[in-house]
């Protein structure tokens, strides 16, 4: 059962699938794993996360384990439509197309939930969003979920303090092997990629302004820097943006940024970052982009209301002319410009990502009857063999404690 665009691209899809695949060694040593033990055997597993080849792979490993898979994307434009077809065409449940409204959008939400998941995997929260308000009769049958980006935690830590979580619900965001490496590097280096690949145009030499500077900030600060930029970050938080500072970077309030960037790029999982009164203090030309979760960082809305004329510049790139004659650029309609413009976060960073998705929902089915409703630390074993297993696909050794350092310091 499946609702995609073409079947047929299925071929294409394959290619980018095995590809990725062959650049993940940790998950597929889970996937091996996984093979023989069936972890997940006779679960139902609704996942919506970006629908690309790495998560492609990651939804195979999981069938691997037994699971029955639901799949949707957690974005219209980061779905590739070859990858949707090749899992369908293996026999899996899809339901995902590129480039749906928001009610074929919702449509496919309702449609991986109607399924009645034992196991949640959520990118950004909707899914739990929605079974909580749509669905809740399918709720005593969800051990748990996993949630894999900071907004996604930023909504589900709202709805723990309220009382509101009815199922246990893994951070895997917050794990080691995914933030200190996919937020970082992984956004770092695939943002600059989306917009180099779209706009063609140089980055050295132009000052980018980095809305945000937590871990995926820091890389894409990082990366901008690496690339010739003059960086800017803009932060509210005090600490974050003495470390900006101390990093070599300016700070400087949005009001003042916005007149001197050239490229920008939102990376809070708040809204409304990139305001109407800033667009008219923008230079003629600069280009706008978001890296967050979710279209709201860059005001799109009141830019098109704002506007005197609105074009398509490029593929994927609407122009906008305000009202003082200078035009201003938009990357993906203010989607994620990383997968909504290219291929998203390359697959060795992805390989640590999804292999605490896969050990975290196998936590979950082996913990059923232990875990409580509400947020759940990944356990701290999962990080360390993860991070242990990429060394050594590596090559790389460390050392370890003796009996006597441990004593000396207290383990």
């Amino acid at each position: 059962m499946y609702d995609i665009a073409d079947i047929r691209l299925a071929p294409s899809g394959e290619k980018k699938i095995r590809w990725v695949a062959c650049h993940m060694p940790v998950l597929a040593a889970i996937a091996e794993d996984f093979r023989v033990q069936q972890p997940l055997k006779g679960l139902r597993v609704a996942l919506s996360v970006h629908l690309e080849a790495k998560t492609a792979w990651l939804c195979r490993v999981l069938e691997m384990g037994g699971a029955e898979m639901y799949v949707t994307g957690s974005n219209p434009l980061s779905t590739q439509d070859d990858v949707a077809a090749a899992l369908a065409a293996g026999g899996m449940h899809v339901f995902a197309r590129h480039g749906v409204d928001m009610a074929g959008y919702d449509a496919a939400i309702d449609a991986v939930l109607e399924a009645g998941p034992n196991v949640i995997i959520d990118d950004g929260g909707d899914l739990v969003h929605r079974i909580h308000t749509k669905y809740p009769h399918l709720i005593p049958g969800v051990i748990g979920g996993c949630e894999e980006t900071t907004t996604g935690i930023l909504r589900l830590k709202a709805m723990d303090r309220a009382g509101t979580l009815r199922f246990p619900m893994m951070l895997v965001n917050d794990a080691d092997c995914k933030h200190l490496f996919d937020n970082r590097y992984g956004t770092g280096q695939s943002a600059w990629d989306g917009i180099m690949r779209t706009t063609n145009l140089i980055v050295a030499g132009k000052e980018a302004v980095v809305c945000g500077y937590g871990w995926c900030g820091k890389g894409v600060a990082m990366r901008a820097h690496g690339l010739g930029a003059r960086v800017i970050v803009t932060e509210v938080d005090p600490i974050r943006a003495i470390e900006a500072h101390m990093d070599g970077f300016t700070v400087l309030p949005m009001d003042e940024a916005a007149k001197r960037g050239d490229i920008f790029v939102t990376v809070t999982g708040c809204d409304n970052v990139i305001q109407p009164r800033h667009f008219p203090l923008m230079k003629d030309g600069d280009i706008l982009s978001n890296a967050g979760h979710f279209d709201v960082e860059v005001n799109v809305a009141a830019l098109r209301e704002m506007a005197t004329e609105h074009y398509e510049a490029r593929h994927n790139i609407e122009a906008y002319v305000l009202p003082n004659g200078r035009t201003v650029y938009v990357i993906a309609e203010g989607r994620l410009v990383n997968l909504a413009s290219g291929d998203g976060h390359p697959a060795e960073i992805m390989d640590m990502s999804f292999a605490v998705q896969a050990m975290s929902a196998r936590y979950l089915a082996e913990h059923r009857d232990e875990l409580k409703p509400g947020v759940v630390t990944v356990p701290r074993e999962i990080d360390e063999a993860i991070a242990r297993k990429k060394l050594e696909t590596l090559g790389i050794a460390i050392d370890s404690l003796s009996e006597e350092q441990k004593k000396y310091l207290g383990q």
